[in-house]
């Protein structure tokens, strides 16, 4: 569950920065990148503090 509240909010402010960059009229594959890079940096770090959250209780 903790995991999941993780990458809703990632995935919240990865369509932010999408949207931000679109008005700046960044090329689409270059907002394509920065998606995926966000993504992968989303699924690291909420597995990580999913992981650690378990350990601990």
């Amino acid at each position: 569950m903790t995991l999941l509240i993780y990458l809703v909010g990632w995935i919240i402010f990865i369509g932010g920065v999408a949207w931000g960059l679109m008005a700046l009229h960044v090329a689409q594959h270059i907002i394509a990148i920065v998606a995926v890079i966000l993504l992968g940096i989303a699924v690291i770090t909420g597995a990580t503090r999913a992981r650690n959250r378990d350990r601990s209780s």
